[in-house]
């Protein structure tokens, strides 16, 4: 059994091997494409005129940068859907949090009567704070709740 495990996972690490070699054998294919049509490209280019040398530059450059632009917006539609995707789970989780602060605070208010009778004063010295509480106004009374609490 163990030297039956031991064969299939080298079979598989030999199959995922493989695989990795035949995608690197593609990229490197396309790489030498890539290769070949820029060298005609610079050929071609080096037997125009100078004003058409940098005609041609000029091109190549607004097709790379309009390929990278292209490039750029699809990668920000990618990251909007994430964040519209997030913001919808974070809404869900901030829900579940205020149902279960909302289920602990009540476990709270029945406990209440029991603790009252063990109840120790304690002084607190007066302290002065300064400084800046940022949040949203739909977010105030969670805000208050919680200080509260």
């Amino acid at each position: 059994p163990v030297l039956r495990l031991l064969e299939a996972q080298l079979q598989d690490q030999r199959r995922e091997h493989e695989e990795e070699m035949e995608a690197l054998r593609n990229q490197v294919d396309l790489m030498q494409e890539e290769l070949e049509k820029q060298q005609q490209a610079f050929l071609q280019t080096l037997q125009l005129s100078p004003e058409a040398q940098v005609e041609f530059g000029l091109q190549q450059e607004i097709t790379r940068l309009t390929n990278e632009n292209l490039d750029l917006k699809e990668l920000l539609e990618r990251l909007e859907k994430n964040e519209k995707k997030l913001k919808k789970q974070l809404k869900i989780y901030m829900k579940k949090v205020q149902d279960f602060e909302a289920s602990q605070t009540m476990v709270a208010v029945e406990r209440r009567p029991h603790e009252r009778s063990m109840q120790v004063a304690v002084q607190r010295k007066e302290k002065d704070f300064q400084g800046m509480l940022e949040y949203y106004k739909e977010d105030e009374p969670l805000l208050i709740r919680n200080l509260i609490t």
